[in-house]
């Protein structure tokens, strides 16, 4: 079963406590798809079964990094603020401000930093692949050789997106407490197909311990 690597610096609102269940919603400030949709459902989700296990919202960026950034998240939080693509999106809709109000937790992706231990990261990214650590010396050496060419050529690296390879925002995922991902969306997904998810969840591992 694969695993959550999840960095944050601190939190930027509420309090994250992890649980038996614990439900992550990635997300960029610069994704019209993430304000249009992914936060009014996580709200939603977050009503219904906040209860049941730990919500997270981390504002990440592996693109645009003059919006996708600790700043403009501040801003949304506190003032509603939009910037990039998703200010143009809402103001078709004919919102000057992000007209809803962010319910659940929230952090910051971790940036990484000048001492950024480049190696172990790629080791964890060629691990992610199933037989990996089956392959002989020089197909891993190869793969290894690879990622940390990728990640040398990044512009900047936000550690929990990057790591688990995330395919792109909005990305919901629940995990438990050992760090094992159970359930993961990216993209569009129906709230009744979520709910559905979360509810069978809930009723297999959603005792705490």
């Amino acid at each position: 079963m694969k695993k959550l690597h999840l960095h944050f610096d601190r939190m930027i609102q509420g309090e994250f406590n992890l649980r038996a269940l614990n439900f992550l919603f990635v997300f960029q400030v610069n994704c019209p798809g993430c304000f249009l949709y992914g936060i009014p459902l996580v709200n939603k989700l977050f009503s219904e079964f906040n209860q049941d296990m730990s919500f997270l919202g981390i504002s990440t960026a592996f693109e645009d990094f003059e919006y996708n950034n600790e700043e403009n998240t501040n801003l949304l939080i506190s003032s509603g603020q939009m910037v990039g693509e998703t200010k143009k999106a809402l103001a078709k809709e004919g919102f000057d401000v992000y007209p809803n109000k962010i319910n659940f937790p929230l952090a910051m992706d971790e940036m990484a930093s000048e001492s950024f231990d480049l190696s172990s990261t790629a080791e964890k990214i060629c691990q992610l692949n199933p037989n990996y650590a089956i392959w002989p010396d020089f197909e891993q050496s190869a793969l290894l050789r690879r990622v940390k060419g990728y990640l040398n050529a990044l512009e900047k690296i936000a550690l929990t997106f990057t790591i688990n390879q995330f395919r792109g925002t909005p990305t919901m995922l629940v995990f438990n407490d050992a760090y094992e991902i159970l359930f993961h969306q990216f993209g569009h997904v129906k709230y009744d197909v979520l709910k559905t998810n979360l509810k069978d969840l809930v009723d297999r591992f959603g005792k705490d311990h």
